[in-house]
Parts: C-alpha cells; structure tokens; sequence
C-alpha cells in the first residue's frame, strides 16, 4: 500500500510550487494527501522515491471528520466529510515535482 494518495493540485499550492520553481529563487513546497498512519519519515522516503527529488522538510495536518446537512424540499439529508491527513513538502532549492508531464 502507497504512503501517499494523491497530490494535492489546487491555485494555492500550484502557486506555491510553481513561483520557486520558475526563478529558483526559493523553496518549492508541494501538498499530498497521505495514509492516516504514515509519519513524517515515512512520507519523507515515500515522495523522494516517486519523484526523485530531495525532501528537506515534512508538515503534516489531521483534518477530522465533519457532519454536513443539506435541507432538500422532502427531508433533511445528513452526511460526514471523510478523515484526511495532509503533508505539505518543502523540497530542497532547484527541485520541483512536475504533475502534468505525464499528460
């Protein structure tokens, strides 16, 4: 089983990614969404081997399980917005992880 899920592709962590990775002037950051029970090491190891890059640093976020409501014309729908952990990789200087190359 992967340690990570997916990546996380949305303005505010493309922009983050993106501007260090044109000029090189600073750190590129990515955010994945990751196992509940991966730790800081293992995400670590985990992305360097995917996209071979150098991770120099790890934040992880434990994103709990919320109830939704949805008032519909008939009855009042309730719902739970799934547990999720992200990890937001801070990669060395100069490297960048390039999502749409696959495409």
């Amino acid at each position: 089983m992967s340690i990570y899920v997916k990546p996380i592709i949305t303005e505010k962590y493309a922009a983050k990614g993106d501007a260090a990775a044109k000029n090189n002037a600073g750190k590129s950051r990515y955010a994945f969404v990751v196992e509940k029970t991966a730790n800081k090491v293992e995400i670590k190891k985990a992305i360097e081997k995917a996209y071979g890059v150098t991770v120099e640093e790890v934040n992880t976020m434990n994103y709990i399980g919320k109830l939704k409501m949805k008032y519909t014309q008939t009855k009042i729908m309730t719902g739970l917005v799934k547990k999720a952990k992200k990890a937001v990789v801070t990669l060395k200087k100069g490297d960048s992880i390039d999502f749409y190359g696959n495409i």
